[in-house]
């Protein structure tokens, strides 16, 4: 699995929350004893994280095929507004790493704070 292309538009300073399942042909799959992870980064080359997710902390998995990821208002605040890049990957209780989703990660710039 290569990483299908969802972009994401988000508010600086609010909660941030993305739900999907993950199915193949009709059938979820079973996501215990797997961990998720996400980041986001200025661009793909950029050392810097602008915010780094890892389960179970800002991740849920399910073995119904459930991936809830969960950034809070605050840690959302001190994102800066722009355009950026994100990739969420899974990785298997044996260590195998799978890209699921990879796109644009835009924060549109708070204005009550």
């Amino acid at each position: 699995m290569t990483g299908e292309v969802y972009n994401i538009t988000t508010d600086q300073g609010s909660t941030f929350t993305l739900q999907f399942s993950i199915a193949t042909d009709g059938t979820a799959w079973n996501l215990d004893g797997y961990s998720g992870r996400m980041q986001v980064r200025s661009s793909v080359s950029s050392s810097t994280k602008l915010l780094d997710l890892v389960s179970p902390t800002n991740i849920s998995l399910t073995s119904l095929g459930m991936v809830t990821i969960t950034v809070s208002a605050a840690s959302m605040a001190a994102v800066p507004a722009g355009q950026f890049v994100y990739d969420f990957e899974l990785v298997s209780p044996t260590g195998n790493v799978q890209k699921i989703i990879k796109g644009a990660f835009v924060v549109l710039a708070e204005v009550t704070r």
